[in-house]
């Protein structure tokens, strides 16, 4: 049985334990600073030689870490996989794919001061802040999580006497999120969680 969707709380800084929470998250994180991430395709790691280094804005000698550049071609590789894997995981259940955002989030609030930190050394965001678009990736993946669960039977439409209607949502196939800086983790988490849970790729 699902619980009632609720947002998840923001976390109170003027709590001694909380602030000494937020700290080790900023310690993890300065222990993986400056490593270089992979294109993920497919499943299989691709590392370019142009690289998009990602600075600390407060502090532009930080590099938080380089991601390799995508190629046009790239980008059509990943798209031809989300193709494939499309195929397969339009047809997994409503329940399963709910399920694997209810773990999602339950990793994130189990790490959410890691998180946080990062978005204060990537984004230059204060604490409150940082926290707060945590909190928000958590409650697109417990809301979405929901909805799919509530809309995977169809949804009756008021019909006349001797009618029965209803409408269903059904997967279309690939998406594609270019998400803002400014909620770096929310709206990403948001916009692509919400198409995965619906059974499209991204």
């Amino acid at each position: 049985m699902v619980q009632p969707y609720k947002h998840e709380p923001f976390t109170d800084f003027t709590v001694e334990a909380n602030r000494e929470a937020y700290l080790k998250g900023l310690e993890t994180v300065k222990g993986y600073l400056g490593q270089d991430y992979d294109l993920l395709i497919g499943g299989e790691r691709i590392s370019t030689d142009d690289k998009i280094v990602s600075v600390n804005p407060a502090n532009k000698e930080e590099v938080i870490g380089r991601v390799s550049k995508a190629t046009r071609d790239h980008a059509e590789q990943a798209m031809q996989a989300a193709v494939e894997a499309f195929k397969t995981w339009r047809k997994v259940k409503p329940e399963t794919r709910a399920d694997v955002l209810f773990k999602a989030a339950a990793i994130i609030r189990r790490r959410k001061h890691e998180f946080s930190a990062l978005l204060t050394k990537e984004a230059g965001k204060p604490w409150n802040e940082a926290d707060a678009d945590t909190a928000e990736a958590i409650d697109f993946l417990e809301y979405y999580a929901r909805q799919i669960l509530e809309i995977k039977d169809g949804v009756k439409v008021n019909s006349r006497p001797n009618e029965y209607n209803r409408y269903d949502y059904i997967p279309l196939g690939v998406g594609i999120i270019i998400s803002p800086w400014n909620f770096p983790l929310a709206i990403m988490a948001g916009t692509t969680v919400a198409a995965i849970v619906a059974g499209n790729t991204v």
